[in-house]
């Protein structure tokens, strides 16, 4: 995941620094969801619910229980769990019931050789790839997935508009998640799909600040941070597809998918790719809890 910048000089390194704070620890608040008054629809006894712990999706992961709270079902909040290899085993063995998720880095996760790279492909893709005891509910328009920045004046100075354009630019230094040295789309899938060398450091949460300082020149990036435009940072185009679509999904435990499918769907269709950027920009940037953050989102679009 990602973290800060320079702010508008003096304001945005307050911001950026605060948003790397929350990003590095996220939330542990009381999280009082919609305590929901209507009738119980379901016969199961608790959906239990998790989170990475990544602002965004712990906003996405509260948005849920809420909902589901609202509707009657009894939920268990698990959330800042970690890394994806962290969490996924507490899925599979159904702990878990119930995770935001992003398609193309799921579907990489269970089928990292997959061809799939278009919304609809990586969608179909996923659904074939899960194990038997998992499913995904309808996928949302919001993303949230990996993208390569550079600083603007880096752009400028170097004319870049693609991630192609960096092909050729000696000592590169690639910053991101420590994980990111071995995923599919770190800087062995830089060289061979679009001739980029870079040497990696691990700068995990400090990534953008990094960046702006000058201490790397090519981040990884999730696409809804809101520091990406408070940074002014410039978002390189991926044409080759060396990153999949990655739209927001709920993966869900097989089980429990036809009892909680009419409330999550409707969240999915809400959550916009806008919306999901102001979601973070009112919880990392602003500060605002995330129990109220996400209760005003969905009375906001009619779901409580």
């Amino acid at each position: 995941m990602s973290t800060a910048k320079t702010r508008l000089t003096a304001a945005l390194a307050a911001v950026a620094a605060t948003s790397l704070a929350l990003a590095g620890c996220a939330s542990s608040d009381p999280l009082s969801g919609g305590d929901g008054g209507g009738e119980s629809t379901s016969d199961s006894s608790v959906i239990v619910i998790g989170s990475q712990a990544y602002p965004s999706n712990e906003l996405i992961a509260e948005i849920y229980a809420q909902a589901l709270e609202a509707d009657g079902f009894e939920v268990d909040r698990n959330f800042t769990i970690g890394q994806r290899d962290a969490y996924m085993p507490s899925i599979e063995d159904g702990s878990i019931d119930l995770f935001p998720e992003y398609t193309g880095n799921l579907l990489q996760y269970f089928e990292p050789d997959t061809t799939a790279t278009t919304t609809d492909d990586v969608y179909a893709a996923l659904q074939e790839a899960l194990p038997e005891n998992l499913t995904v509910l309808e996928q949302s328009s919001a993303t949230d997935q990996d993208s390569y920045n550079v600083t603007r004046t880096f752009a400028e100075e170097n004319d870049l508009t693609s991630i192609a354009d960096l092909a050729g630019i000696d000592g590169l230094v690639l910053g991101g998640a420590p994980e990111l040295e071995l995923r599919p789309y770190g800087p062995a899938g830089l060289e061979e799909t679009y001739g980029v060398t870079v040497t990696f450091n691990p700068t995990a949460d400090s990534t953008i600040e990094e960046l702006v300082a000058g201490n790397i020149q090519l981040a990884n990036v999730y696409t809804a941070d809101p520091l990406i435009s408070a940074n002014d940072l410039v978002t390189l185009e991926d044409p080759e597809g060396l990153f999949l679509a990655s739209h927001v999904v709920p993966l869900v435990n097989a089980d429990v998918a036809d009892e909680i499918a009419d409330t999550i769907n409707a969240v999915s269709a809400a959550l916009t790719p806008e919306g999901l950027i102001e979601l973070n920009v009112q919880y990392t940037v602003e500060q605002r809890s995330l129990g109220d953050v996400a209760s005003e989102w969905l009375e906001a679009n009619g779901l409580v």
